[in-house]
């Protein structure tokens, strides 16, 4: 199970942020919905986070640097937790509102 990302992750790190703020900026824009699909994906590692890494051509630079950090996340144990769960939640209601 993964750790909570308070516990794991020094106060630095806001990939989630930057990731909401993307996703509230342009919620059906092409790297919002891609960084979604990235999110929602890496909650089910037991599947093996199915994730279609071509997708990240769509993105540009900064929305590749973001994949990339969130895929860093899975590989420290920083996804689930308090802090995934509330950001994942919001994500959730952005992406279904828009």
């Amino acid at each position: 199970m993964a750790r909570d990302p308070e516990d794991a992750a020094p106060a630095r790190d806001d990939t989630l942020g930057e990731v909401l703020a993307l996703i509230e900026a342009e919620p059906h824009s092409a790297a919002a919905l891609t960084l979604y699909a990235l999110v929602s994906t890496l909650e089910y590692e037991r599947a093996g986070c199915l994730f279609k890494l071509t997708k990240l051509r769509e993105l540009p630079p900064a929305g590749r640097r973001l994949a990339y950090r969130l895929m860093e996340m899975l590989a420290e144990g920083r996804t689930g937790g308090t802090a995934w769960d509330r950001a994942k939640a919001r994500m959730d209601d952005l992406i279904r509102r828009a």
